[in-house]
């Protein structure tokens, strides 16, 4: 079923504070701050920033996503490249472990205050991150990154979405439209973070009970099994129908606002037209989230024997994909050339951005190789969007004259040979 959202629903958006945003967030975040050690190809490398944009350059291998990795670390997740922690620690470092701090400042994204510095807000008292991999007894290494924040050792690294929204553009991401749907629920869900910080906390919560619910009906079906318990099943649908039903709503709502915010946008990149494809969003546009929930339960209890035997639960929000049209030609995103399909993401990324700079935050950027792609014109709109937006981005490429458009509007640095220096505008 495909639940295509024109309209984004009526809502009003919480009474920020002085200096917060939609949920709390800051109005805009910035890292201006950045410390690695043991990270990759970086035994140790600071950086010292303003705020401003950020343009990496270098040759291939130089490190230069290594550093956008740090940064994706700064939020809930594994990064961007979804690597396993050991594999983020720097080949011959002494204990195995690694280790990001940042210093995160917050300050309204209002484009007035740049030509008048004296009116502008005070910023908020910085807050310091630290995240990584931590030796245990004996350097023994868990698979479990460890973060603090101004000092304090949280639970989870989902404190992190309470502070920044991070999303980025990589190029493995080039064929997101045509690869497998579990890599665009994870784009599009790493969206809904920047509207719902909760969101990444149910879909952790419905995972964990899926993979359950999985292993006792896959128990329950072997010769030797011992029977998987009637009631301990209840419990888990419950658990599923509960978070599942919220996770299809999140993504309603993310859908809503990211095509208004694409409606609104200026044309200089292709708009995109996006629609939910999944069972649980097709139900919440017809009957309320408390029907959904019910007819879900009900659902998953019908569906144990089916489940059981194909190994996995075939309904659910896991199962759910999103569809993009080239807005002009209507052409499916994935049956468009590669150039199309970069700058379709462009657009959904921008978008993303627009529609929390309307609700007063902006996000962080980070976009890995992303002008390679574009002419000078298109690199231009991009420039000029980021700026806009007031968003900290951050860009890497091989070639430094590529970025001169954006002139004294950027921090510029080279990395190579696991270091990083500072230089001047392009």
């Amino acid at each position: 079923m495909v639940a295509v959202l024109t309209q984004a629903p009526s809502y009003e958006a919480p009474h920020a504070a002085h200096g917060e945003g939609f949920c709390g967030m800051p109005l805009r975040a910035a890292v201006c701050g950045l410390t690695l050690t043991d990270f990759r190809n970086y035994a140790s490398a600071r950086l010292t920033l303003d705020g401003r944009p950020v343009v990496l350059t270098g040759g291939n291998g130089a490190g230069k996503t290594n550093v956008l990795e740090a940064v994706s670390f700064l939020a809930p997740g594994r990064g961007l490249h979804r690597a396993r922690l050991s594999e983020v620690t720097r080949i011959g470092a002494a204990n195995g472990a690694w280790a990001v701090s940042a210093t995160l400042v917050s300050a309204p994204s209002d484009n007035a205050h740049r030509s008048r510095p004296e009116t502008a807000p005070r910023q908020s008292v910085p807050v310091k991150i630290g995240t990584g991999l931590v030796a245990g007894e004996h350097g023994a290494v868990n698979e479990r990154r460890v973060v603090r924040i101004d000092g304090a050792v949280q639970s989870s690294a989902t404190s992190l979405a309470q502070l920044l929204s991070v999303v980025w553009l990589t190029p493995e991401m080039d064929r997101l439209f045509s690869n497998a749907a579990s890599e665009r629920r994870r784009f599009f869900d790493r969206l809904a973070y920047g509207f719902d910080p909760g969101h990444g906390t149910r879909v952790n919560a419905y995972e964990r009970a899926l993979r359950e619910r999985s292993r006792l009906l896959r128990d329950d079906s072997e010769p030797r099994g011992k029977g998987a318990d009637p009631a301990w099943l209840d419990a888990l649908e419950a658990v599923m129908a509960e978070h599942g039903v919220a996770i299809a709503a999140a993504r309603r709502e993310t859908l809503a606002r990211l095509d208004d915010a694409l409606i609104a946008a200026d044309g200089l990149f292709p708009r995109p037209t996006l629609a939910l494809n999944g069972l649980l969003e097709g139900w919440l546009a017809q009957i309320a989230a408390v029907d959904a929930e019910d007819r879900f339960c009900r659902l998953l209890a019908q569906t144990r024997a089916r489940d059981a035997a194909a190994g996995r639960a075939l309904d659910g929000p896991h199962r759910s994909d999103i569809m993009v049209w080239h807005g002009e030609t209507g052409f499916p995103a994935a049956q468009c050339s590669t150039g199309q399909q970069k700058a379709l993401l462009i657009a959904i990324v921008l978008g993303y951005a627009r529609a929390l700079h309307g609700l007063g935050v902006a996000p962080i950027l980070l976009l890995d190789e992303v002008v390679a792609h574009l002419d000078l014109r298109a690199r231009g709109a991009l420039f000029n969007a980021i700026e806009a937006l007031g968003a900290q981005a951050w860009l890497t490429g091989a070639d430094a004259a590529m970025f001169a458009e954006m002139g004294c509007r950027a921090q510029y640095f080279t990395a190579a040979g696991g270091w990083i220096r500072q230089t001047d505008a392009s």
